[in-house]
């Protein structure tokens, strides 16, 4: 099986053009040993490039533990670069459908290569019971959520990812390797939810540090970027545009008011290829 690793601000993931090949038999089974970053490839998880009817490409995508998502905002990114580069379509403007979405993708390309990628991420997902979390509120907002012992102020949405999202004084490595695992899992969240620990630091720009449903920590989200400007907007700690600094690097987010819909622009970039023994 041919392979091509790429990430979007770090967030890495091992994709496969299923445009010029079968479509793996078991995708959780291989997105486990691809991802693993001793014994396989290594990577965030397994994302297929697939063919369908009525956009570019499908996007398919399953986290390091074999789980799916509804999306991930990185992800897609590196999807549009692909689609572009290896011609599968070369446009400037591209439709991506991920888990029977469809999403709009605007390319920046310089020399015949994909740069950065802007993603209409469409509307938030208000409604508690289609995230689905048992917290209050539509959206849950700032709302206390204990979690061993200690008092959380949480904001929830799915973008379309669910995502809770928490605004501390700093995202250490207590909070989010500690306690990032048990929001994960807690019992608000019947199918476990992405974290979020947020440090804002002006009005414009956040340092954020996301753990991962499925994954655990990853160098940037791209869709829990979408949620943390959400969730800055709802609880009047930022504008509506806003950058956010993660590990892997910078991601520009903006919530239009007219639409409603969230916008996420960051890089894309195509590491290495290669075969993996079926």
């Amino acid at each position: 099986m041919k392979f091509t690793k790429m990430h979007g601000a770090g967030n890495d993931y091992v994709y496969v053009d299923c445009f010029a090949q079968p479509i793996p038999k078991d995708p959780p089974a291989l997105a486990r040993a691809v991802a693993d970053r001793h014994f396989g490839i290594g990577g965030d998880g397994l994302i297929l490039i697939c063919p369908i009817d009525g956009a570019d490409a499908e996007m398919r995508m399953f986290n390091a533990d074999g789980s799916t998502a509804e999306m991930c905002g990185n992800g897609i990114r590196c999807v549009a670069k692909y689609v572009h580069d290896h011609g599968i379509a070369v446009r400037d403007s591209l439709r991506i459908v991920s888990a029977g979405r469809k999403f709009e993708v605007d390319l920046t390309v310089k020399n015949g290569k994909v740069q950065r990628v802007r993603v209409d991420m469409g509307e938030p997902i208000f409604e508690s019971a289609k995230m689905p979390t048992t917290l209050a509120g539509h959206p849950p907002t700032d709302v206390p959520l204990e979690i061993a012992g200690r008092q959380f102020k949480v904001t929830c949405m799915g973008t379309p990812n669910p995502h809770c999202v928490t605004f501390v004084d700093e995202p250490t490595d207590e909070l989010v390797l500690g306690f990032g695992p048990k929001i994960e899992r807690d019992s608000h969240f019947p199918n476990r939810i992405n974290v979020e620990f947020v440090q804002v630091l002006n009005r414009e720009t956040v340092r954020q540090r996301t753990w991962e449903r499925g994954s655990g920590e990853t160098l940037a989200c791209g869709s829990g970027a979408c949620a943390v400007c959400i969730a800055g907007v709802l609880t009047g700690r930022t504008e509506r545009r806003i950058t956010s600094k993660l590990l892997g690097g910078d991601l520009q987010l903006e919530w239009d008011e007219a639409t409603n819909h969230v916008f996420m622009t960051g890089p894309a970039a195509e590491v290495f290829s290669g075969e993996w023994p079926e």
